[in-house]
C-alpha cells in the first residue's frame, strides 16, 4: 500500500497546483510589470500565492508532507483571510484569493480543504502500515 503524496490523488492534486502555480505567478508578474501602481497589494499579494502554490505543488510532488502541510495551512489561511477582507466589486483590483478564489471558479477555497484531506488520509494509511504520519 502506497503512502506517497505524489499517487492516486495526490497526481491530480500536483497537477491542479502545478497549474495555479503557474497561473497565479503569470498573472502576477504580468500585473506587476504592467500596471503595479494601479493595486500593488493586490498583484503582491497574486505573487505570494503564486509562490506559495510553487512550493506546495513540489512539496507534493516530492513527498516533503510537512512542508505540504505548511503551505497548504498559509494557503487555506490567505484564502480565507484575503477572501474575507476583499470586495467582490475590485474585479479590476483582485488577487488570486479575493472573494474567496470567486475569479478562479472558488478553486482557491475548496483546494486547501481537499489538499488537507489528502494529507491526513495517506498519513492515517502510513500509520495503519505501521509507518510515520509525517515524514520529513
Amino acid at each position: 500500500m502506497s503512502t506517497s503524496t505524489r499517487t492516486g490523488l495526490g497526481r491530480i492534486l500536483v497537477f491542479v497546483y502545478g497549474i495555479f502555480a503557474l497561473a497565479a505567478t503569470a498573472r502576477a508578474l504580468v500585473q506587476l510589470g504592467t500596471e503595479a501602481s494601479k493595486a500593488p497589494i493586490a498583484y503582491s499579494l497574486s505573487l505570494f500565492s503564486g509562490i506559495v502554490y510553487i512550493v506546495a505543488t513540489w512539496a507534493l510532488a516530492t513527498d516533503r508532507r510537512r512542508l505540504a502541510l505548511v503551505t497548504i495551512c498559509v494557503e487555506l489561511t490567505g484564502v480565507l483571510v484575503v477572501g474575507t477582507l476583499s470586495h467582490p466589486s475590485d474585479i479590476e483590483k483582485a488577487s488570486v484569493w479575493s472573494d474567496y478564489g470567486n475569479g478562479y471558479g472558488f478553486v482557491p477555497l475548496v483546494l486547501p480543504f481537499i489538499g488537507l484531506w489528502w494529507l491526513w488520509h495517506i498519513g492515517r494509511r502510513s500509520a495503519d502500515a505501521g509507518g510515520p504520519e509525517l515524514p520529513a
